[in-house]
């Protein structure tokens, strides 16, 4: 599949599906691009932004998941003990909640422009949130 395009704000970003890994995840996401949200700081997870999702279903269960993602490595969690949510790592992060540590689908992962994840990181804290957009990079 082609690379994702990521824009937040001005800033471009490419990424690969991890088809190999989360396959349902990757599949039923695909189907909402292009797909449009905010993108915040994250309250429990370090060096992390989110984009919360409330009680919406993907319609996934657990794959491929992890808690401790490296900066670009995005997580969709499907709910559960916390709400729906997608987890954008621009630095060291524990995904967490009030409910304590959780794992997220680890299906996307940042392939260029990773350069400008610490400048997301600091436009989400210190100018609030941001217009994210993930679309079909052919």
């Amino acid at each position: 599949m082609d690379p994702i395009k990521i824009t937040v704000g001005d800033i471009e970003l490419e990424a690969r599906f991890e088809f190999d890994n989360a396959p349902r995840t990757c599949a039923a996401f695909s189907k909402l691009l292009p797909y449009r949200q905010k993108l915040i700081q994250a309250r429990w997870s370090g060096e992390s932004a989110w984009i919360p999702l409330g009680g919406f279903q993907l319609g996934v269960e657990f794959e491929n998941h992890l808690s401790y993602p490296a900066p670009g490595n995005i997580l969709f969690y499907p709910g559960g003990y916390s709400e729906t949510e997608i987890l954008f790592p621009y630095g060291p992060s524990c995904f967490a909640s009030k409910m304590g540590q959780l794992a997220g689908n680890h299906f996307l992962t940042v392939t260029t422009g990773i350069e400008h994840l610490q400048e997301i990181g600091r436009r989400v804290v210190w100018e609030g949130a941001q217009d994210i957009v993930f679309h079909s990079g052919s």
